[in-house]
């Protein structure tokens, strides 16, 4: 069994932890590490360094700021670390992978809000000329962001489909830390965070997030089009806790199907 700890109970920990607690073969719940005992929702909780000590796994489901603060000490205790805050890794993800090759353990990014990532990853044992990605959101699906907050801008004026921000995964991560892992995940995957761009639209009366992804190289063109329901978080798509449970079960499974 691989005993998984759940750092972080909002929406993604929560559904994650009931998924292992209904049943995933091979997975069982070591428990929760939360800021207060009132948001661990019924589940075992523990302080930061206990679980991880309890745990082969954890599964980061916190923020881009609390990941970089314990994402090191998880790698150097031997345990493998999963991240949903992918845009952290943008500015880690080499220190890190050191570690984790140190200490023999891995750093797992499930695919998140998109699909796609294994046609990119086929894409890139070619050559890959451009990764480009827009996303459209309902406008309060950005409230509180970085880069909404610092130029002041008021969601409530856009009346209509609006370009909130283009430019590089890099840039994103800092601007939209709750918003756009998605880039930083098909970044990864594919060119870097340098190379890989994304548009990122306002959209009033939207009812799900929208990414459409081109990847274009000696392989042809692939394009992908999501249409994300969005979770009792509306910066957060259903699909982003769902491909973290289908990779907790890949994990236990003992056939694999895509790369």
């Amino acid at each position: 069994m691989i005993r998984v700890g759940i750092v972080g109970m909002g929406v993604i920990g929560t559904h994650v932890a009931r998924a292992i607690e209904k049943g995933i073969p091979g997975i069982a719940l070591a428990g929760v590490s939360v800021r207060t005992a009132t948001t661990a929702d019924g589940f075992p909780a523990f302080p930061l360094d206990a679980l991880i000590q309890r745990s082969d796994l954890i599964v980061e489901a916190a923020t881009q700021a609390a990941l970089k603060e314990f994402g090191a000490r998880v790698l150097s205790a031997g345990r493998h670390l999963m991240v949903l805050s992918v845009g952290a890794l943008v500015s880690t993800l080499e220190e890190w992978a050191r570690l984790a090759e140190k200490h023999g353990c891995r750093i797992l990014v499930p695919s998140g809000a998109i699909a796609g990532l294994d046609g990119v990853k086929a894409a890139r044992e070619g050559a890959v000329t451009s990764v480009t990605m827009e996303t459209r959101k309902p406008p309060r699906g950005l409230r509180g962001a970085p880069y909404i907050t610092e130029r002041r801008i008021d969601l409530d004026a856009i009346h209509g489909e609006t370009l909130i921000f283009e430019g590089p995964a890099t840039e994103a991560v800092r601007a939209f830390p709750a918003n756009v892992n998605v880039v930083a995940a098909l970044s990864l995957a594919g060119l870097g965070p340098e190379r890989t761009r994304i548009k990122l639209f306002a959209v009033p009366g939207l009812e799900s997030n929208q990414h459409r992804i081109t990847i274009e190289g000696e392989f042809g063109r692939l394009r992908v089009e999501v249409e994300n329901v969005p979770s009792e978080n509306p910066r957060t798509g259903k699909l982003s806790y769902l491909s973290a449970i289908a990779m907790l079960r890949e994990l236990g499974a003992t056939v694999q199907v895509g790369n």
